[in-house]
């Protein structure tokens, strides 16, 4: 009788440490910078951007978490792409069709550096070569009138634009 009763725990355990095992892999946590996607028309081109979204969560973002003067993939995680599918005009400025990976120089003056990179097979953006740059136009920012805390891109049928914090980045595309 003490052997079934033994047996029964013991079984009970190993169901309950089952069921909690199960139930805490299904939990997983948010991704801080979760993978999005923005598209929309422009003229007869679609434009795709592929990137990961980070929060401000309080933090300073502008020559503070992403440094002035320097090459920044434009998003979180790997590097930020866009694609378009047929030739277009940035900023007054040629772009063949393709896919490229998308790189911000943010500039305290407001008039940021806007790299358009043919070597897309890298998404590491810390293995940036500028000798593959496509295209580079400059692009004044703006301010909003409210943070947006999580970074976001948005097409309209005059470009692209990214926004985050207090800044939004528009990029002109005929």
């Amino acid at each position: 009788m003490m052997k079934n009763k033994i047996k029964s725990i013991v079984a009970l355990l190993f169901v309950a440490t089952v069921s909690l095992n199960a139930a805490a892999q299904d939990a997983k946590p948010a991704p801080a910078s979760p993978a999005a996607t923005a598209t929309g028309k422009v003229g007869g081109a679609t434009l795709t951007i592929n990137y990961s979204s980070p929060a401000v969560k309080g933090r300073t973002i502008w020559g503070g978490l992403q440094k002035y003067d320097a090459v920044w993939r434009a998003g979180a995680n790997k590097t930020t792409t866009f694609e378009t599918d047929k030739d277009i005009t940035v900023q007054g400025q040629k772009l063949p069709a393709g896919k490229y990976n998308f790189f911000l120089i943010p500039k305290e003056s407001g008039t940021w550096t806007a790299i358009f990179n043919k070597e897309v097979a890298n998404t590491n953006p810390f293995n940036y070569k500028e000798a593959q740059d496509q295209l580079r136009v400059d692009v004044k920012t703006k301010a909003l009138k409210e943070t947006q805390e999580r970074l976001v891109y948005k097409v309209d049928n005059k470009g692209f634009a990214l926004e985050w914090d207090k800044i939004a980045v528009p990029v002109s595309v005929k």
